[in-house]
């Protein structure tokens, strides 16, 4: 469904999944949502144009959503099961900005019946192609390597204390990707200019621990970056060029590493 989401096809084992750039609402929805929500503020703001360029370069595979997280988050279990138990964190289908402020107005928000609708209509039409494109590179490769993209605002006390690092590389403990790459990552963030953590707040969400199986050689990876690196935080959430420029090389040194790695260890088998 292309409507759902828009998917360019490279010829490299590299696949970035973006879940959360959308803002696309489903009809009637807008008279639903209250006017704060309207502004889209939890948008995984710019991440397309900020990779596109890197993907382009590195023939990566780009899968990327057209419609709104406060539709459906693809990024979380569709069991609704906490990705984070004992912390803070929004569903399937939200009803609650990250700052706590409701998505809906009073009597808006939506039913059990309605919450499934959406997984079946928004949520499983870009698993079900991000799977098949891990298939296709599997098949073609032997290997995959899955890098899922995402931004948030620097400060969120809802979800953390003080000022998130610039960069967040999540691997779920290294449970989704081999400690080996792991370590290759962190080699590049160490030398970069912006600042970083492995495995913080931001271990990886629902796609980077369902599609990450070492064992299986595919090795997925989260990064979040906070908005503060390459972009206006508050509405209307201009890009900056700038700062987007000086993070840029950070990224494309990341994705190259996953490469270089997936090479060394895979194609002299």
């Amino acid at each position: 469904m292309a409507d759902i989401f828009d998917l360019k096809r490279g010829d490299s084992p590299l696949l970035l999944s973006q879940p959360h750039p959308g803002i696309l609402l489903k009809d009637g929805m807008q008279a639903q949502l209250t006017d704060a929500a309207l502004q889209l503020p939890d948008t995984d703001w710019h991440i397309p144009e900020l990779y596109q360029e890197i993907a382009d370069d590195l023939s990566a595979t780009i899968i990327t959503a057209r419609y709104s997280r406060y539709v459906a988050d693809l990024n979380r279990d569709p069991s609704g099961q906490s990705l984070y138990p004992g912390q803070s964190v929004t569903g399937l289908c939200p009803v609650d900005l990250f700052d706590d402020a409701p998505i809906y107005r009073d009597g808006q928000t939506p039913s059990d019946t309605e919450v499934n609708d959406r997984r079946q209509e928004f949520w499983q039409p870009y698993h079900d192609a991000l799977q098949a494109e891990v298939d296709r590179l599997h098949a073609k490769f032997g290997y995959v390597l899955v890098y899922d993209c995402h931004s948030i605002r620097s400060i969120v006390p809802r979800f953390f204390e003080g000022i998130l690092p610039d960069l967040n590389l999540g691997t779920a403990d290294n449970c989704s990707a081999d400690p080996d790459l792991v370590s290759k990552l962190g080699d590049v963030l160490e030398i970069g200019q912006h600042s970083y953590i492995i495995n913080g707040r931001f271990k990886g969400g629902y796609i980077t621990r369902h599609y990450g199986a070492p064992d299986r050689h595919i090795h997925a990876v989260q990064m979040e970056i906070a908005q503060s690196a390459y972009m206006e935080e508050s509405h209307p959430f201009a890009y900056d060029e700038a700062k987007a420029s000086s993070l840029q090389p950070t990224l494309k040194h990341l994705l190259t590493a996953m490469l270089d790695w997936g090479r060394q260890t895979y194609d002299h088998r």
